[in-house]
């Protein structure tokens, strides 16, 4: 098998990156600037550095973005399925070629290290091949009636235009995850990246129009001000659907607004995710899977594992073999080709996970390994673990969203779903144990959207993610992803066979 060399990162290959990306909002097929001309800046984390300013669009370039999009619903929603699908199709071809440019301006503006941003490049460019083979396939049904006089006519139609809000974590997968069957259903789109990490998403957009995809249909407005501009589109009789992934706390002002004129939504939300590990895990398996489902995005994700519900008489064992292999990740800037963990988002979060911490060692926890920022430049936080967290520390129910794995113990299989289900949250569980029978009973007793059974990560394209209780709403990828953006309509035919 030929390997294909990677390209050095050199400040002049990230410089010519960054002249490559469109700084302006793309409104009705066009690049400019906001109406105030006001820009924002995009910052490196690892370094606080200034990377670009780009035009910050106001509730007067939203309400041009949904007009665009608005005009543009009818004639798109005839374009036939196959052509929507080829655009995906190329769509997904370009992304793959221009890898390395998409996976270092992630690493650049969010911090990931850069091979695990050319794995969200993979992950997330499936998603436009998935859904270029799903468009063809959102199929009606035609039958007769029970009593024989009628038939009836089931057809799947575009939603119309949405409102996409994405997160700051994920800067291409969570835009593939939401444009691509948005594309393959016939809606048209406004899209508010956010402003953390808006970058990629101007990237892709500009990609998008390469790949053939027409003026209006994907409309982008990244921006400083969130609620103001994209709160009067919420309002919007025009706007049918809302699609976002952050926050509980922002999801359910979000709901609320919606609700005022019933706008279809879609919502994945926040995560708590238990790591149940049995007596009778292989161990080995358990802390590898327990390195991806913990520091994947530096634990900056709403699957990463938050609460580590270890048996009690593996958990010594369990913590010292995962200590030994987070102790030997290097925390460096995600272009330093020895990085393993690189820099949380801001300061904010830096200080929000240390202040978890704090909490759980002042309650009694024992920080095992690191349980400190790292001092210098940018915003760093070691691999963490702690042991002897107690229930009802701060850390068990609120979501760490950094490298931190707070460890409690078990004895029980019916403690141990008690502890994974004492959450308002429902998203992800990770499951490890070597019984197939408990493994099916857990699958049944917790309360998720999805589990992870001996496996740390499960994220898919061609799987349905999302969660219940507080985590969220509706579902991204697999059979299911498409039809959030569809609905169904019935007519009913009078019997041909009638007089």
């Amino acid at each position: 098998m030929t390997v294909t060399a990677q390209p050095a990162v050199t400040a002049e290959r990230e410089i010519a990156l960054l002249a490559s990306v469109p700084t302006g909002l793309l409104i009705n097929g066009e690049w400019r600037p906001a109406a105030s001309g006001k820009t924002f800046d995009v910052e490196d984390p690892a370094t606080g550095k200034v990377l670009l300013s780009i035009a910050d669009a106001g509730a007067e370039d939203g309400k041009a973005a949904l007009d665009a999009a608005a005009a543009a619903q009818e004639s798109w929603a005839k374009v036939p399925a196959r052509e929507r699908g080829e655009i995906l199709r190329r769509a997904f071809e370009m992304v793959t070629a221009r890898a390395e440019d998409f996976a270092l301006l992630m690493t650049m503006e969010m911090g990931k290290p850069l091979a695990e941003a050319r794995g969200e490049v993979t992950y997330g460019a499936e998603f436009l091949r998935w859904f270029s083979e799903e468009a063809v396939r959102a199929f009606g049904r035609y039958s007769v009636s029970p009593d024989g006089k009628s038939r009836l006519l089931v057809t799947k139609k575009p939603v119309g235009p949405c409102l996409l809000i994405t997160p700051w974590n994920f800067p291409l997968a969570m835009a593939t995850r939401k444009i691509a069957p948005a594309v393959a259903a016939g809606c048209t789109m406004v899209l508010k990246s956010a402003n953390l990490t808006p970058l990629t998403s101007q990237l892709f957009a500009a990609v998008m129009q390469e790949a053939g995809l027409p003026a209006g249909v994907l409309n982008v407005i990244p921006t400083s001000t969130a609620g103001a501009t994209t709160g009067p589109l919420i309002k919007d009789q025009r706007l049918r659907k809302l699609s976002f992934t952050g926050s509980t706390e922002v999801g359910r002002r979000l709901l609320a607004d919606a609700s005022e004129t019933v706008l279809r939504t879609s919502m994945e939300l926040g995560g708590n995710a238990p790591f149940v590990v049995f007596e009778d895990a292989d161990l080995d398996a358990a802390v590898a899977g327990a390195m991806l489902a913990k520091l994947r995005n530096m634990g900056e994700a709403c699957t990463a594992a938050n609460r580590f519900i270890v048996h009690e008489t593996v958990a010594d064992e369990f913590a010292q073999k995962f200590a030994a292999k987070m102790g030997g990740m290097t925390t460096a800037r995600g272009t330093d080709p020895e990085s393993k963990v690189g820099p949380l988002i801001d300061a904010k979060s830096r200080d929000k996970v240390h202040e978890l911490v704090s909490d759980a060692v002042a309650s009694g926890a024992k920080a095992v390994l690191g349980g400190a920022p790292a001092e210098g430049p940018g915003y760093f936080y070691p691999p963490t673990i702690l042991t002897g967290v107690t229930e009802g520390t701060r850390i068990l129910s609120e979501e760490i969203f950094g490298p931190v794995a707070p460890i409690i113990t078990f004895g029980t299989e019916d403690e141990a779903v008690r502890l994974a289900n004492n959450t308002e949250y429902g998203l992800v569980a990770y499951v490890f144990t070597r019984d197939l029978n408990r493994g099916i009973r857990m699958g049944e007793r917790l309360e998720t959207g999805m589990l992870g059974l001996n496996a740390g990560v499960i994220s898919n394209a061609a799987a349905p993610f999302g969660g219940v209780k507080q985590s969220g709403l509706g579902r991204e990828g697999g059979l299911e992803g498409i039809e959030e953006y569809l609905y169904t309509q019935y007519i009913g035919i009078a019997d041909p066979y009638a007089g």
